[in-house]
């Protein structure tokens, strides 16, 4: 992965921000052939949905997206766990090991964000935000933070599992590959730039989502709960909504399997609603509500088990299974919300650099990313391009690329059209998501003439 930065750092230059990420498979137009296709480099049962664990197989690929965006500045910052030295007795002398602190610089990597967009723009809040998490970090509690932090107009895309090289168009930010830390996360964030040509208009970043879950049994509350952080994971206990009995993994389980619309041989998933209080540094906390994602383990006569932690005793949950056809709805549902950026533009597409300068009262797409679960594609809808249809049905000729991933990032409003969505729930966020696709578009409106 490090010859390939050095490679495409060479080529691009020193001051472009760079994020080198190795996915589950990508979406693109075939160099060779200049047809657009969706190639998952290995099948979802091998690698594990709920961990995230990327092993390619035989097959690979590369999927290279080169941007200009008028009017943005762009730069990668990372998420950092600085490690301590300690000297350690080795034979006849002493050796420094890095020792790394446990818990990352969330509220650190917040303000770097806020800091830096505040330098180029004036705002605290950038456009928008396309993160990359490590596979073995759980994002849950720094998308919580930068969801507390940032406007509801800043959209923020991303795979939350995967393994990254970065590069920083600042020097003092580039310590990837320093043994002296760890990045935990790496965000690739777009700010307007205050300084931008007279006449430049306005770049806009819009999200349409796919949802592939769908709800299944009645509302759980968790009774015991006991975090495994060494391991990753949650053992609880629980209660159906309205009943006093406790119930231990087995139980809870077995119910679930004999329900008339379980699925065999799917995972399952809890969807955890999560009432915290949040603060950045040192200013005053507030109370946000979340729905969070649970990967279930499995359950025996004492517990459930679930991936991650972060789940307390009171906490409500509802289990959640991959659902095909919900799925297919869904996408036909961000279809339908990208056709109305759509009607709301010329409808021309893809803008090249020399037109931007020419455009006058002009909205045009410049093209997109797509997030989507390595859990689908091909072998979860029973066709081909299924998650890249939404977008290319719209606009065909914009530019588009896109990745199966470890875990889908995808947080802002919801309505292409700038207006508040039915979908979205003001009490209840949802950031990280689960067997779905994350659609990124990205618009140019023309300033205004004069």
């Amino acid at each position: 992965m490090r010859r390939t930065l050095d490679f495409l750092v060479k080529h691009l230059g020193l001051r472009t921000p760079i994020i080198l990420s190795v996915v589950h498979g990508v979406m693109g137009r075939d160099a060779l052939t200049d047809e657009f296709r969706e190639v998952k480099f290995q099948d979802h049962e091998d690698i594990g949905v709920n961990r995230g664990i990327c092993t390619c197989g035989q097959q690979s690929g590369i999927v290279l997206t080169v941007g200009y965006l008028p009017g943005l500045k762009v730069d990668a910052i990372p998420l950092l766990r600085r490690k301590e030295i300690v000297q350690v007795p080795v034979d006849d002398t002493y050796v420094d090991v890095y020792l790394a602190p446990p818990v990352p610089m969330i509220d650190q990597f917040v303000m770097d964000i806020q800091n830096y967009t505040t330098s180029v723009s004036g705002c605290a809040s950038p456009v928008g935000i396309i993160m990359f998490g490590k596979e073995d970090m759980d994002q849950k509690p720094i998308i919580e933070k930068l969801d507390y932090a940032m406007s509801m107009n800043t959209v923020f895309v991303g795979d939350e599992r995967s393994r990254f090289a970065y590069r920083s168009g600042d020097d003092l930010r580039n310590v990837c590959g320093n043994p002296a830390f760890i990045s935990d996360a790496v965000a690739l964030v777009f700010a307007s730039d205050k300084d931008k040509p007279h006449g430049t208009g306005e770049i806009q970043f819009h999200l349409a989502m796919s949802e592939g879950v769908s709800a299944i049994g009645p509302r759980h509350k968790a009774v015991s709960v006991r975090a495994n952080h060494a391991e990753g994971s949650t053992w609880l206990t629980a209660k159906r909504e309205g009943h006093h009995v406790i119930l231990d993994g087995e139980q809870i389980l077995r119910h679930i399997d004999q329900l008339e619309n379980r699925f065999p041989q799917v995972e399952l998933y809890v969807g955890v609603t999560k009432r915290r209080k949040c603060s950045i540094g040192s200013e005053k906390s507030r109370l946000i509500t979340t729905l969070a994602f649970h990967g279930i383990r499995g359950g025996d006569q004492e517990y459930l088990y679930v991936d991650g932690v972060g789940i307390k005793t009171g906490d409500y949950f509802q289990f959640y299974q991959p659902d095909h056809n919900a799925a297919l709805a869904a996408c036909r549902n961000a279809s339908e919300n990208i056709r109305n950026l759509k009607l709301n533009s010329s409808g021309k597409g893809f803008l090249g650099r020399r037109d931007v300068a020419n455009s006058i009262d002009r909205k045009e797409v410049l093209g997109g990313f797509i997030f989507s679960c390595c859990g689908r594609g091909n072998s979860f809808f029973g066709g081909l391009n299924v998650d890249s249809f939404p977008f290319f049905e719209n606009f065909p000729s914009a530019p588009l690329a896109g990745i199966f991933c470890g875990g889908e990032i995808g947080r802002g409003k919801l309505s292409m059209t700038g207006q508040e969505s039915q979908e979205e729930s003001p009490a209840e966020r949802r950031y990280l998501h689960v067997y779905s696709t994350a659609y990124l578009v990205i618009s140019y409106s023309a300033a205004p003439s004069e």
